[in-house]
């Protein structure tokens, strides 16, 4: 009776960690939304597109290593330290980007937003996700669906609140607020956090070298894994998927402004370029909500179908998506295309911790999807100057969406030639805490 109430318990406790994890995603998913904030920054101070697009840049390369580092850190020490820590820093960074914004100096927003709110960010994501793939070994599509559901809809309320925000009380106030209510939710969130107790398993959960996804199946050390081919086959497809994902969406704003503007005639009056700011950030916002419903829906379908043929669809429709939007000139088409490349960026990202853990097991999955997370480095500075670059030097970003197709295209490739690395012999879970 005493092992069925306990066992009860835990599985309420799992549901509980997990809606905690969807609000603290929520929070630091809002970065999303960086876009709102470019033209305001370039008309304030001068800044250039390039410029402005090495905030985030930076940030997305911040975000990878701290992903890295937080996975290996949670580990060993268990979850609320590290969750902590990413929630005080990206706070900090937030607010300080705030001041960075009154004094004009874009070296110290860089340091702000890029170097400080980017490892907070980092820490802060990677809790929730090796928690719940930990408590939730039966159902590791849908639970991490959900959870980074929550980081993709972040942008929806920075996308609808951000512009009036800016717009009534200006950039600095929009970032001390904003990092101020992240601070509140992201600390209140991980006090529910802490690794399941040694050798539990839900009901249901089998093991033995057959198991696949959703049980408890044999795990490779990280030495093991970062040795074989697939774990950098996973790499390259974590790379081309965020490469196109953080481009479009370092550019969304800008992008729907220069489709809207096409479509005025007469002049560009300022009361019309307020109304076009904030119709883009409507569209980043929907866009917001296809990107978090994507990573459940995708994720949820990984469950059943499973991760490789998910990714095969996500990539092929992805490259085709690209090439479509190259050629848009209609709001409403622009509008349906970016929601559907962002559903599939989302739900990439949400299933690629559980295709981990499929492959290599749980026992080690924070430092082995941390180091795999870690292409998102890379992508988040190569995506971004893509878009940016290409806008700068050709005043369209049509060609930017090719090249982006064409990463698409080879991450397909990737996917339909993958095969399962064979797997070592189990090994110990990691210590509650």
């Amino acid at each position: 009776m005493r092992g069925r109430v306990n066992r009860a318990g835990l599985e309420s406790k799992r549901w509980r960690i997990a809606g905690a994890a969807v609000v603290m995603q929520l929070c630091l998913g809002s970065v999303y939304a960086w876009s709102i904030f470019k033209k305001p920054l370039m008309s304030a101070h001068g800044w250039t597109d390039t410029q402005t697009q090495g905030a985030f840049m930076i940030y997305a390369l911040m975000f990878a290593v701290s992903v890295a580092i937080g996975g290996a850190v949670v580990d060993r020490k268990g979850p609320r330290f590290v969750g902590i820590l990413g929630g005080v820093l990206f706070s900090a960074g937030l607010m300080l980007a705030g001041y960075a914004n009154t004094a004009g100096n874009i070296l110290l927003l860089y340091c702000a937003y890029g170097v400080i709110a980017g490892l907070g960010g980092g820490f802060g994501y990677v809790t929730p996700i090796t928690t719940l793939i930990r408590w939730f070994p039966d159902k590791r599509g849908l639970v991490t669906g959900l959870a980074v559901m929550g980081y993709g809809f972040g942008s929806f309320i920075m996308g609808n609140v951000g512009p009036h925000l800016i717009i009534s009380f200006g950039i600095s106030p929009t970032f001390s607020l904003w990092g101020t209510a992240s601070l509140v939710l992201v600390l209140g969130s991980v006090l529910f956090f802490r690794n399941p107790p040694q050798g539990w398993a839900p009901a249901g959960a089998g093991t033995g070298e057959n198991a696949g996804a959703g049980t408890l199946a044999p795990s490779f050390t990280f030495f093991e894994a970062v040795r074989t081919v697939q774990f950098w086959n996973l790499w390259g497809m974590v790379f081309f998927l965020v490469t196109a994902g953080l481009g479009i969406i370092s550019q969304l704003s800008p992008m729907a402004q220069d489709v809207m503007l096409s479509r005025i005639a007469g002049a560009v009056t300022e009361e019309r370029m307020k109304a076009v700011a904030i119709a883009s950030g409507k569209i980043v916002a929907v866009a917001a909500v296809f990107n978090g419903l994507g990573r459940l829906l995708w994720a949820w379908a990984s469950d059943a179908v499973g991760r490789q043929r998910v990714f095969a669809g996500l990539f092929l429709t992805g490259a085709l998506g690209c090439l479509l939007l190259a050629r848009s000139s209609d709001v409403a088409v622009f509008a349906v295309l970016v929601c559907y490349l962002l559903a599939c960026y989302g739900g990439g990202l949400a299933c690629m911790p559980a295709f981990t853990a499929d492959e290599f097991g749980h026992a080690h999955i924070g430092k082995i999807y941390g180091v795999i997370f870690s292409a998102c480095g890379i992508a988040g500075i190569v995506g971004p100057y893509i878009f940016a670059s290409v806008k700068e030097m050709t005043g369209s970003f049509a060609a930017a969406l090719s090249i982006e197709s064409a990463l698409l295209s080879a991450g397909f490739l990737l996917t339909v030639t993958f095969r399962s690395p064979h797997r070592s012999k189990g090994v110990s879970d990691p210590p509650a805490g």
